[in-house]
C-alpha cells in the first residue's frame, strides 16, 4: 500500500502518476493525485474525469518505464 507521505508528495508536486492495476499495460490509469483516504485514492485523468482506485495498487510516476514481470500469477 502506498504511504501517506508519498501520496502527499505526488499531490503537492503535481506529478502525473501511473496506477498499475495488473500485468496488462492497457489497464493502467494515468493521472494526477487529487485526494485519498485509508482505502482509496482519487486520480484526475487527462480527460478531467476523476476515478477512485484502491490504495493497494502500485503507484509510480508516469515518466518512469513500466516494469514488466513483477505481478504474481
Amino acid at each position: 500500500m502506498i504511504s501517506e507521505d508519498q501520496l502527499d508528495e505526488y499531490r503537492v508536486q503535481g506529478v502525473q502518476v501511473r496506477v498499475e492495476r495488473d500485468e496488462m499495460e492497457a489497464n493502467d490509469v494515468v493521472g494526477i493525485v487529487v485526494a485519498w483516504d485509508d482505502e482509496q485514492v482519487m486520480i484526475r485523468k487527462p480527460s478531467r474525469r476523476v476515478v477512485k482506485l484502491s490504495r493497494t495498487y502500485r503507484y509510480v510516476p508516469a515518466s518512469t518505464p513500466r516494469q514488466n514481470g513483477q505481478w504474481e500469477s
